[in-house]
């Protein structure tokens, strides 16, 4: 690529910004559908583990939330890969989207560590620490 390319800090004219942000959208979508996924399959197995779980009332108010979150930004994410971002009128609402996306994956990441902190112990997959 010539020096100063659009990778290179120069000119984006050979670089579309709809369709590098459509294809992230779609992307960052793909991932939502990922979690989304482990999440419910994580609920099966807590409720398969019955009441007696310790952690059982928790974990699945907390599946839940970050279920509910992730439909919320899924859906977001949908009506941002329907705008055009080269258009100037959708900036501003296409930036503020993105934004909010941004702080709902943060929250639904923060909500699904804790998930996985309260469900290691009755997996067996992490081996208490004796100090």
């Amino acid at each position: 690529m010539p020096a100063g390319g659009p990778l290179q800090g120069g000119s984006s004219s050979n670089l579309n910004m709809n369709l590098y942000a459509t294809k992230k959208t779609a992307a960052e979508g793909m991932l939502d559908i990922a979690l989304f996924l482990a999440n419910i399959t994580h609920m099966k197995t807590v409720i398969e583990q019955g009441a007696g779980y310790r952690y059982y009332a928790a974990v699945l108010t907390l599946i839940s939330f970050s279920l509910a979150l992730q439909i919320v930004a899924g859906v977001l994410i949908i009506i941002i890969a329907r705008k055009d971002i080269t258009e100037e009128a959708n900036q501003k609402r296409l930036d503020s989207q993105n934004n909010m996306i941004t702080i709902l994956v943060f929250i639904i990441f923060v909500t699904n560590i804790f998930i996985s902190v309260m469900g290691m112990e009755r997996t067996g997959l992490f081996p208490r620490m004796h100090f």
